[in-house]
């Protein structure tokens, strides 16, 4: 499997998040993400990040012997929510059933446990990406709820998956 790591995004990192994220298998991935996706946007994702990073977000490279290879954060929420952040990750079909993201969860859940102010993280996964479930499933996330019909995504319509982890 190799070293896993998660690593601050620097400027210089430009290159390798615009490679994972136009070569990210995207069926189960938010709308939200450009493709393609141009040095402009990983230019002002790198821009967010850095005024966000510590504060009200943790946002890291993942990386395999020194390679990145995908893209984790755990985002707190606002208002009301404001004790809750949401966890989402991106890895390179290459580097699938590797435990790697497994791994990079458990390591960012640590690591926003300890420097946020939250009490829970929750992940929302398309009830059909077993994948991302079992990943959230073996750091201890729980199955609190599904939304059915919750999803349309490129003409599908998919359930969605509520998993907490309590802090």
């Amino acid at each position: 499997m190799g070293k896993i790591e998660l690593r601050k995004w620097t400027v210089n990192d430009k290159e390798s998040l615009m490679a994972i994220c136009n070569a990210a298998d995207r069926s189960y991935l938010t709308g939200r993400l450009p493709f393609p996706y141009t040095e402009a946007d990983a230019d002002w994702w790198l821009k967010m990040v850095e005024g966000h990073d510590g504060k009200d977000g943790i946002f890291r490279s993942v990386s395999v012997d020194g390679m990145i290879v995908g893209n984790i954060s755990v985002e707190q929420k606002s208002d009301v929510y404001g004790k809750d952040a949401e966890i989402g990750y991106l890895l390179i079909t290459e580097k699938w059933s590797q435990g790697i993201m497994t791994e990079a969860v458990g390591q960012i859940c640590d690591i926003a446990f300890s420097s946020l102010d939250i009490i829970r993280i929750t992940g929302l996964v398309y009830e059909p990406n077993s994948g991302s479930r079992r990943v959230l499933e073996k750091n201890g996330f729980l199955l609190e709820g599904i939304l059915k019909n919750a999803v349309v995504k490129e003409g599908r319509v998919y359930d969605l998956c509520i998993y907490g982890k309590l802090k």
